[in-house]
């Protein structure tokens, strides 16, 4: 699997209203896009520092992945994903940490934000960190 680089680190919060003016006023970096993404059932805001982006995530329905992870985090949103964006394909990414014996949360790619390929790696075989897999925007 060939990584060029980490892609966005995906930051789980409760409200992007609240959130992105933290971002935008305290740390100086502008929100270049907000978009949702209905079948993942989230609300996303990104931000370009250096050449990895941040991803803000809001639920935008009670059963979303988003927002079980801020639940099961007392209700707190946190650091929630680290994507890598990869040269050769995500479906290539998928089978060879398939054929490595990962655990995959997707067995084929699915459309993103920002019009993505992406594919999720289970926590259970990645040392606890939800690993997202990219296409590599610069390779689109």
């Amino acid at each position: 699997m060939n990584i060029s680089h980490i892609e966005h680190v995906g930051i789980a919060v409760t409200s992007l209203e609240e959130a992105i003016p933290f971002y935008e006023n305290i740390l100086g970096v502008k929100c270049f896009a907000i978009e949702e993404v209905a079948d993942q059932k989230v609300k996303t805001a990104f931000f370009k520092v250096g050449q990895t982006k941040i991803e803000l995530l809001e639920a935008t329905a009670e059963d979303s992945a988003i927002a079980k992870y801020i639940a099961s985090n007392g209700g707190r949103g946190g650091i929630q994903h680290i994507a890598f964006a990869v040269e050769d394909g995500v479906a290539n990414a998928l089978a060879e940490a398939e054929g490595k014996g990962v655990r995959l949360i997707d067995k084929a790619p699915r459309k993103g934000a920002e019009g993505l390929n992406i594919a999720f790696l289970h926590p259970k075989s990645t040392c606890g960190a939800l690993v997202e897999l990219c296409e590599d925007p610069n390779k689109k």
